[in-house]
Parts: C-alpha cells; sequence; structure tokens
C-alpha cells in the first residue's frame, strides 16, 4: 500500500567551513544538502520509523524532492546499515516523460558500517524529485548531497569548414610531452556507475591511471589489492574546447582482457546530467570491448555510433557498425569520424564503414552544436562486464598515440 505524507522536505545547508553570516559571501557555495530518511514525501509501503530512521522489512523505496543550486558533480552519502548485505541506489527525475530510471550512483552496498558513499554523481540546477531504493531489509537514517566539483562549461569552441578540398589540421595533441596538458584535458572524478554500472574510480591527475609515456598517453585501469574495486581515468576537453563539425582523429591500441571497455568518443556540451542524455547526442568515435577480441591474433570489433533521442541503445535501435580490426589490441589503429552538418561518416584506418545520417528533426539530428572530446578505460558495466570479468588481471592499458581535429580548406 503507498504511504503518502504531506511534508515541507527541510533542505539543510551545512558548510565545508564555521558558517559565515556575511551577507557578501555571495562566492561561497553550499556543500551540503541532507535528506532525513523521516522527511520522505512518498513510501511503497508502510515502514516502522524509530528515532527519524525508516526501516524496511523487504525491498522497497522512498521518494524525495530537493532543489540543487550548483549544478555539478556530487558526493552522495546514504547513512544506513543492513545485516544481510542490502544495496541502495538512488534514482534521479522520477517522473521523467521517457518513463526511463536514472541510476545516480549505481548500486551501494549497505552493512553493519554506518554510510556507503559514491562520488561524482551529476546533478543538475533546479528541483530534483528522487527516489532511494533498497532490494532487502535496511535501517535508513539520511542522505547527504556534497558538491565535489561545479560544472563546466566550454567557452572555447572550433567550428570547423566542410566546404573545401584539403583537410588543414586546427586542434591536435600528440602526448610528446612528459605531461598531460590540462590546457586541452580536464579528468572526470568518480564511482557512481556512469550510467551503466561501470565498476572503475575515475581519479583526478593520479598518474597511476593517466600518464604520458613514450609519446602515449596511457590511461591504465588498476584493480584494488584489497577486493574487486577498480581505478582508472577518464579525460575531457570540457571546460578548454568543444567542437563543431570537421574530422576528428584518435589513433589507439585497445586492451584485450574480458572486462575491459574503452573509448574514444564525443558527448555533447549541453550534457549536464543525466537527462540531458540522449538528447544532447553522443559520437562514439571507437568502442571495444574486452570480449569481442580474440585471444589468439588480438582480432577485435571497433564500434561506431550516434546516439541521440530516437536512436540509442536503450531502446535496441541505436544505429552503428562493427567493422573487424585486425591485431586491434597489439597494433595502433586510427579511428575517426567526419561529422558535418547533414550526417556523420565512421572510418577505420581510412576506410568508411559507418554513415548517420538522419536528419528529420532535433530528436534524430542533436549534432547542430558543439561535442567535446573524451578518452576513457571503464571496466566491467552493463556492456564491458555482461560476459564476466577476468578475475585474474590486475591492470590493463588504453594507449593513445595521438588526436587531431581537422577543417575542410
Amino acid at each position: 500500500m503507498k504511504q503518502t505524507i504531506v511534508l515541507l522536505i527541510a533542505l539543510v545547508i551545512v558548510s565545508c567551513q564555521e558558517k559565515n553570516t556575511n551577507n557578501n559571501s555571495a562566492t561561497e557555495m553550499p556543500s551540503a544538502i541532507i535528506l532525513h530518511a523521516s522527511e520522505f514525501t512518498e513510501a511503497s509501503e508502510p515502514l516502522v520509523t524509530s528515532h527519524h530512521e525508516i526501516e524496511f522489512s523487504s525491498a522497497g523505496w522512498l521518494s524525495f524532492e530537493m532543489n540543487i543550486q550548483t549544478a555539478g558533480r556530487y558526493q552522495v552519502k546514504v547513512y544506513g546499515t543492513s545485516k544481510v548485505n542490502t544495496k541502495t541506489y538512488i534514482e534521479d527525475y522520477i517522473d521523467n516523460k521517457d518513463n526511463r530510471n536514472y541510476d545516480i550512483t549505481g548500486k551501494m552496498p549497505l552493512s553493519e558500517t554506518p554510510f556507503t558513499t559514491v562520488d561524482g554523481t551529476p546533478l543538475n540546477k533546479g528541483v530534483h524529485r528522487i527516489k532511494l531504493h533498497v532490494d532487502g531489509p535496511a535501517t535508513i537514517e539520511k542522505i547527504t548531497f556534497n558538491l565535489m566539483v561545479p560544472h563546466q562549461s566550454t567557452e572555447l569552441t572550433y567550428e570547423q569548414s566542410m566546404t573545401g578540398s584539403q583537410w588543414s589540421l586546427v586542434w591536435s595533441d600528440e602526448f610528446d610531452g612528459t605531461m598531460i596538458d590540462t590546457t586541452k584535458w580536464n579528468y572526470d572524478v568518480g564511482n557512481w556507475g556512469w550510467g551503466n554500472n561501470e565498476l572503475e574510480y575515475y581519479t583526478v591527475g593520479e598518474k597511476k591511471n593517466a600518464r604520458i609515456e613514450n609519446g602515449h598517453l596511457i590511461i591504465e585501469a588498476l584493480k584494488d589489492k584489497t577486493g574487486d574495486t577498480w581505478t582508472s581515468a577518464r579525460l575531457t576537453t570540457r571546460g578548454n574546447s568543444s567542437f563543431l563539425y570537421g574530422k576528428i582523429e584518435v589513433k589507439g591500441k585497445v586492451p584485450s582482457a574480458k572486462g575491459t571497455w574503452a573509448a574514444g568518443w564525443m558527448l555533447a556540451d549541453s550534457y549536464i546530467d543525466e537527462l540531458s542524455w540522449p538528447y544532447c547526442g553522443e559520437i562514439d568515435i571507437m568502442e571495444s570491448v574486452g570480449f569481442e577480441i580474440d585471444s589468439t591474433n588480438g582480432n577485435g570489433l571497433a564500434h561506431l555510433t550516434a546516439h541521440t533521442a530516437t536512436y540509442y541503445h536503450k531502446l535496441n535501435n541505436q544505429i552503428s557498425s562493427a567493422p573487424e580490426v585486425k591485431n586491434m589490441s597489439g597494433e595502433f589503429h586510427l579511428y575517426a569520424i567526419e561529422w558535418s552538418p547533414k550526417e556523420i561518416k565512421g572510418f577505420v584506418d581510412g576506410i568508411q564503414y559507418y554513415t548517420y545520417d538522419k536528419t528529420a528533426d532535433e530528436l534524430e539530428w542533436p549534432f547542430t552544436k558543439p561535442q567535446n572530446i573524451l578518452l576513457n578505460l571503464a571496466m566491467g558495466g552493463d556492456w564491458g562486464g555482461s560476459r564476466g570479468m577476468d578475475t585474474v588481471i590486475t591492470s590493463q592499458q588504453l594507449l593513445i598515440d595521438y588526436v587531431r581535429v581537422y577543417s575542410l580548406k
């Protein structure tokens, strides 16, 4: 039976430092929003309340409303316990028009420790209606949302001409230095599952996970010695540069172990949180999953895809191509797109394998706005981990020789 309680949700703003009552401190941002469990607006069933805690006897949910004042990436803590290893997750935008489940934390284990945490959850400014789900018995006290990094907008956009006869280089990173160039790349951070139930924690500025060696960018996923968790890196040009049209090349060598998920791709600058996707548009220049790599010869499949509100994988109708690449994990190969106002073409080693040309409306063709470039190595997840994980490996590497952007002249 659904229980409805009319309450005004109290949002308690806690400062990182001692409270400042100076009205001129407009640049200070709230660091935490606290939702006490007893302040829920709806629940899946009648619940036992004790000292502001909510007790679940079985699987269920609580819904809340909260007002996010600053768009960005948040640390989410669920203060709760379970004696039977119940898992919890938070669903955002529960009344969205597409009837989608926007999981913004991934599955978080509850135990007899006082709280469970994930980092990097994306939240846009405004009112959010959320649900806390549990899959078994649990006691929940509160949820906190701590701002880690404000959303980064991108001021510089390279808009390329697609008329002419010669390609001219306008932007590149050859990875010839000794350090990752932070005027070109920023880091995404966190372990919230990234909308795909991925296992890795993306670190910021950790050389163990992202570094320059011998003229290559190395993104390395490392397994934690104490468990089944991983660290890795996800680099993005967001905040530095974005791109509209042109030829974009990524030359790389992918890992081969089962459970890996390597990618060079593009995401619209308009992405802020999960409600933005796939309306904002995504272009996958190259995706590779380890279970498709042949262990005897290194051959694999390079997935080229454009994701839009009309065509994307959660509708099972995405328009993609997956050509076989010889010795994909043993040699560098060149992956590229040519993006014009009317179509996107995809190439591997100079041979065209892909065309996306659905332009009837903005739902089919959101690719009139700038996108940023991303490079990452994920572990596990709904796709990368769909055939299981190699339990022996402790590290895997994605190597990038260069990234280049061209305009026609």
